[in-house]
């Protein structure tokens, strides 16, 4: 072991053994303030989809939600533990904190038992695996460091998409029974939200003019290597345009973990536009015809409008080496599954005969039965505001 790993894992342990749940403990001792809720996001800088829908409902309850970023990985290491050490002598005295990914800081504390830690999440489903499911695989971690270092403790409230997706959520956060329930996943409410729509159809026209008139593809991939590491699969642009520019145009959104992001080339941007860092997914979802995707939770979601979806993914095998699935990928995807872009093509000219609509119907009756448009409601009623 090189003597810069060993001050790592040091300090790692010092942090979250040690100093993390001291800070914790002592803020602790004061009392519980019976009104403050808190929205606590590890990586963004904003609040995010998951939590916008919640965080105005919260408020149109009377109260007065807090937002709390951390910045992990967007900020160096003295300054992460300032923020980590900030963050838990706020939400010490706070009955209800929501959170939407993982994490080892709001995991490494006794958290007190008057307060209710609520996961959201940020996928829909059960599609790829995570947590302890990924235990000892290429992309994980060992189940040894899990344990030691836990994601997902103290989470009083985990709600999922469907019954269906309750097991594969017991086996990635190793949950007790009752912890994980099918309440729906509130950001997928805005699909149900005409207006919501109508402005995020305008959105696009505003900043891609050439997509009116034209029926929009979608590419959103999900990233592949680790996070700090992430790159993305690039279509052939020049190929899709030749074929489809006629009717379509396309559009793409990138894992936000990937930050070197694929070219279009200059001939090419009539008809495609990168508009990862310009709108959002559940934008981009609304307005899409066709949705292109891999091995991305976001077709869950997208299973809602029951239209069509392909699947390019040239290097599955590689991939389920690394990550794995929940479920036979062939089986689950609602729609043709493909590793030459040329065949994607031809399924896409020929949609009108290709699409099997039943299937992404049967889809989302199994995997999208809790989130019908009254998911916050349900989220805030459980946890009592």
């Amino acid at each position: 072991m090189s003597p810069k790993t060993l001050v790592k894992k040091l300090a790692r342990f010092v942090s979250l053994k040690v100093v993390l749940p001291a800070v914790y403990a002592q803020a602790a001792k004061r009392p519980v303030e019976k009104e403050r809720v808190v929205f606590l996001e590890i990586s963004a800088d904003h609040l995010t989809d998951s939590f916008v829908l919640l965080y105005e409902a919260v408020k149109a309850r009377g109260k007065q939600p807090e937002l709390i970023c951390i910045h992990d990985g967007s900020v160096g290491g003295l300054q992460y533990l300032k923020n980590c050490i900030a963050m838990l002598q706020s939400i010490a005295t706070a009955p209800v904190v929501f959170i939407n990914e993982a994490s080892n800081i709001t995991s490494c504390v006794n958290m007190r038992p008057e307060t209710r830690l609520v996961q959201t999440w940020h996928g829909c489903g059960a599609f790829k695996k995570f947590g302890f499911s990924t235990a000892d695989l290429a992309w994980g971690i060992t189940k040894k460091e899990m344990e030691r270092y836990p994601y997902y403790k103290n989470q009083w409230l985990v709600s999922v998409s469907a019954p269906e997706a309750i097991r594969a959520y017991e086996d990635a956060m190793h949950q007790p029974k009752g912890v994980i329930q099918p309440l729906g996943v509130s950001r997928t409410d805005v699909f149900y939200d005409e207006k919501y729509k109508k402005s995020a159809r305008e959105a696009l026209y505003a900043c891609f003019p050439r997509a009116k008139g034209k029926k929009v593809i979608l590419y959103a991939p999900t990233f592949r290597g680790t996070q700090t590491k992430a790159r993305t699969l690039q279509l052939d642009h020049e190929t899709f345009q030749k074929a489809l520019s006629d009717e379509y145009v396309l559009v793409e959104k990138h894992h936000p973990f990937v930050k070197q992001l694929p070219q279009i080339p200059e001939n090419c941007k009539d008809f495609a536009k990168d508009l990862t860092n310009t709108m959002s997914i559940s934008q981009l979802l609304c307005v899409a015809d066709i949705c292109i995707s891999d091995y991305s939770s976001l077709v869950f979601e997208y299973s809602l409008f029951e239209r069509p979806m392909a699947f390019y993914a040239p290097d599955l095998e590689e991939y389920f080496d690394e990550r794995g699935f929940y479920y036979d990928y062939d089986t689950l995807t609602p729609g043709p599954v493909f590793s030459d872009q040329e065949q994607l093509l031809s399924y896409i000219r020929h949609i009108d005969k290709t699409f099997d609509q039943q299937q992404v119907a049967a889809f989302k009756k199994t995997f999208m039965s809790a989130c019908d448009g009254h998911a916050t409601e349900r989220i805030l009623d459980t946890v009592g505001i």
